[in-house]
């Protein structure tokens, strides 16, 4: 059962990056580039996390690169939300 889950926590990151990214080929709306990169890296987490704890449990642990994975795609969304972001608004003439 928690194979299942596992996959389909890794099939529903897939989609959500395959998403965003082509709605950012029709839009270039960045915002949507650095959701898409993101959930890639998520993708990449569960897929990590997958194989971590059910195909190999006990021979070696992939709790470092599952870790980076999620770090870096965490940075990507901190970057897309917060300083991409105030760049467009002052872009346009606001306040940042």
């Amino acid at each position: 059962m928690a194979a299942a889950v596992y996959l389909l926590c890794a099939l529903t990151s897939l989609a959500c990056a395959v998403l965003l990214l082509r709605a950012y080929a029709k839009s270039r709306v960045r915002l949507l580039l650095w959701s898409g990169l993101g959930f890639a890296g998520f993708t990449v987490n569960n897929a990590l996390l997958f194989t971590d704890l059910i195909l190999l449990p006990t021979d070696i642990s992939l709790i470092l690169p599952r870790n980076v994975a999620a770090l870096a795609s965490l940075l990507l969304l901190l970057y897309g939300l917060i300083w991409d972001m105030s760049e467009g608004r002052r872009g346009r003439g606001g306040e940042a």
